[in-house]
Order: C-alpha cells, then sequence, then structure tokens
C-alpha cells in the first residue's frame, strides 16, 4: 500500500481560512466578556464596601425612593463614578410606557431625571 500526499489549495484552503477567522473571533469575544464581567464584579465590590463604609445609600433604600417617585417596572441599575462621587443610574419604563433614565447621588439619594423618551 502506498501513501498519497495530499495537497489542499483552492475553495477548501479558502474554507479553512474562514473557519480559523471565526475560532479567532468567538475567542476574542469570549476574552471582551470575561473583561466586561471583571469589571462588573469590581464595581460590585465597590459599591458594597462604599456601604459599608457609609458612604453611600444601599441600592434597596434607592429603589425604594425611585419607586415611591417614579412608579414602573425598573429595568436595569448600574453605578458609575461622576466627578468625586458615586452615581445610581437607572432605567425605568414608566407607567406610560414612557423610558426614564435617572442618575441618583448615592450618597445622599437626590433623584436627577436625566432623559425622558
Amino acid at each position: 500500500m502506498s501513501w498519497r500526499r495530499l495537497e489542499v489549495s483552492g475553495p477548501i484552503m479558502h474554507l479553512k481560512s474562514i473557519t480559523m477567522a471565526i475560532v479567532l473571533s468567538i475567542a476574542l469575544a469570549v476574552l471582551a466578556a470575561e473583561a466586561c464581567a471583571d469589571d462588573h464584579h469590581r464595581d460590585h465590590d465597590m459599591a458594597r464596601q462604599a456601604v459599608e463604609r457609609g458612604e453611600i445609600k444601599p441600592l434597596a433604600e434607592i429603589l425604594q425612593a425611585v419607586r415611591d417617585k417614579f412608579p414602573g417596572e425598573i429595568t436595569s441599575v448600574k453605578i458609575e463614578r461622576e466627578g468625586k462621587g458615586l452615581v445610581y443610574e437607572l432605567r425605568i419604563v414608566g407607567t406610560q410606557g414612557r423610558l426614564l433614565k435617572l442618575h441618583v447621588d448615592a450618597a445622599t439619594g437626590a433623584i436627577d431625571l436625566t432623559r425622558e423618551k
């Protein structure tokens, strides 16, 4: 039995290149998602520590104050650095179906309606 060398070229080689590009794209997407998750974890830890030190109000207290003034469904919550302090950013679908974007001073609980659509 003799072995022959099979050379790959043409459409098969192109298919291998496309497959490699897809695999690399998926790997990069996974790495980006992990980096984003790390940032989220760091934000959560930073907020928890700030609450424990008494620097900011707990999220539950902020959510109750917002619900009292802006009825609807809270669809997202983020905490961000703004200037020297922390701000909770909330998105709410109001009872009229309008999207509200609020910034709440994490230290004082002061609510600022930043956008309504």
